[in-house]
C-alpha cells in the first residue's frame, strides 16, 4: 500500500505513520508543520519508503502534483486548537472543509478512490445523556471545530456518491499520548510547573468525557479499514468508561509527586464556548467488526500523563 498522511507530523498523525511504517507500507507525509513537528519523523528519514512533503493543504497546485500514483489518503490534518475558532473564525473553515475539499478534488484528478478521515465525535455537539450511536441526528456542532469537522464529512460523502470514492470516517473520542501538544493535560502540566500550589480549572470540572489513548485511536482506524468495506463506513472511536476534568487533576497532581495543590475553578458548566461537557460515544458497530480498546478512559489518561511527563 502507498498511503499519503495528511497531518502526518501531527500528533494522531505520526502514531499512524509509525504504524505504517512498521508495517513496511509506503508513505508520503504532507505538512505544514503549523503544529506538527518533524522529531515525531526522525526514526523515518532515512527510509526509502518515506517521504516528506512540507506544503499547505490550501495550495491545491501542490496538493495535485504530491498526492499522484497513491492508493489510499489519510486525511489526518486539521486545525488541533478547538478553542481558536472563537478569535479566528476563519480558519476551520479552511482548515476543515476548504482543505478536505483540495484533498477530495485532487485524488479526484488523479483518480485514487480510498480516503480515511479522522473526524470528531464534537460533530454530535450537546447531545441527551445516553451513549450515542453513529445515526444520532441532527449533528449541530456548537463549535467552529465542530463544523469545519461536519463540512468536511459532508464533502467526503458528496465525492463517494458523485464520483465512486470509498471512505471511512471515524469519529474520536478525546485522544491522549504521548506526543501531545495540547488539551487539558497539558494545559494542567504546563501550569502546575509555573505554580506547583495552584491549579486553575476551566469550567466546573465536572465535565465528563471518554478518553482514547492514540495507540487504540490507530489500531480502530486500521482495523476499520481493513475489516470494512462499504462505500461509506461511518465509525465512532470510543471507550466505555468516561473521566472527569477534576480526575484528570487529581491524577497530574499525583503523578508530578505534589501535595497539597489547591483546585481553584473558574465556573460554569463548560470550560470555554463550544466545549461539550458530557457525551459518552457507543462504540458497538467497531466492537462487532473486532476491535476493542485496550485501555479505559481513566488508564488513557494516566498512560498518557506518564508518557508526556517522562518526555518533558
Amino acid at each position: 500500500m502507498k498511503a499519503f498522511v495528511t497531518g502526518g507530523a501531527g500528533f494522531i498523525g505520526s502514531h499512524l505513520v509509525d504504524k505504517l511504517m512498521s508495517r513496511g507500507e509506503t508513505v508520503t507525509v504532507y505538512d505544514n508543520f503549523t503544529s506538527g513537528k518533524q522529531e515525531f519523523l526522525e526514526q523515518h528519514m532515512n527510509n526509502d519508503n518515506f517521504s516528506l512533503i512540507e506544503a499547505d493543504l490550501l495550495d491545491l497546485d501542490t496538493v495535485k502534483k504530491e498526492i499522484k500514483d497513491h492508493d489510499v489518503v489519510f486525511h489526518i490534518a486539521a486545525n488541533p486548537f478547538v478553542r481558536l475558532g472563537e478569535t479566528q473564525t476563519r480558519l476551520d473553515l479552511e482548515q476543515g472543509a476548504i482543505a478536505t475539499y483540495n484533498i477530495l478534488e485532487a485524488m479526484r484528478l488523479n483518480n485514487i478512490k480510498k480516503i480515511v478521515f479522522s473526524s470528531s465525535s464534537v460533530v454530535y455537539a450537546e447531545t441527551p445523556d445516553i451513549s450515542i450511536p453513529e445515526e444520532y441526528g441532527p449533528t449541530l456542532p456548537i463549535s467552529m471545530y465542530g463544523a469545519g469537522k461536519l463540512a468536511a464529512e459532508g464533502l467526503i460523502s458528496a465525492f463517494c456518491g458523485t464520483f465512486g470514492f470509498q471512505a471511512w470516517i471515524y469519529r474520536f473520542a478525546n485522544v491522549v499520548g504521548i506526543r501531545g501538544t495540547h488539551g487539558v493535560i497539558v494545559d494542567f502540566i504546563d501550569k502546575l510547573n509555573k505554580n506547583p500550589g495552584e491549579l486553575e480549572i476551566l469550567g466546573d470540572g465536572k465535565q465528563q468525557k471518554p478518553y482514547l489513548h492514540a495507540c487504540d485511536v490507530i489500531d480502530g482506524i486500521l482495523h476499520g479499514y481493513e475489516h470494512s468495506n462499504e462505500q461509506l463506513n461511518l465509525f465512532n472511536l470510543g471507550c466505555d468508561s468516561n473521566t472527569t476534568v477534576t480526575r484528570i487533576a487529581e491524577m497530574v497532581v499525583e503523578e508530578m509527586g505534589l501535595k497539597n495543590v489547591e483546585f481553584k475553578y473558574t465556573g460554569g458548566k463548560r470550560g470555554w464556548a463550544g466545549d461539550i461537557p458530557r457525551f459518552q460515544l457507543d462504540a458497538s458497530k467497531m466492537n462487532k467488526l473486532g476491535w476493542k480498546e485496550n485501555y479505559t478512559s481513566d488508564e488513557a489518561v494516566r498512560k498518557a500523563i506518564r508518557e508526556i511527563l517522562d518526555n518533558l
